[in-house]
């Protein structure tokens, strides 16, 4: 582990305290992050944004559990809340 960066023996740890899942249908996944980048590549204006950096962190992550770049996810957030498809969880 030596040779990896900071974030890559991150995800090695992870790995082998078993935090990783199998995904049980892999083309429906697929399919749905497709669509995601689909949404995402549709773009057609560009916006600028201030957020606190706990936010952008916190975003980053998500993104990287998801396995796409955090500016797509963050265009998928807003396109799905707009859609009215963004669920909201509350207790």
């Amino acid at each position: 582990m030596s040779n990896l960066n900071n974030e890559e023996r991150r995800i090695a740890r992870s790995y082998a305290r078993g935090e990783w899942k199998s995904v049980t249908n892999r083309k429906a996944e697929v399919r749905r992050y497709q669509s995601y980048v689909r949404d995402a590549m549709q773009k057609s204006s560009r916006v600028n944004i201030r957020i606190s950096p706990q936010d952008l962190e916190g975003m980053q992550h998500k993104a990287l559990e998801e396995g796409i770049p955090y500016q797509t996810l963050m265009a998928s957030v807003i396109h799905k809340y707009v859609a009215g498809r963004f669920a909201d969880k509350r207790d």
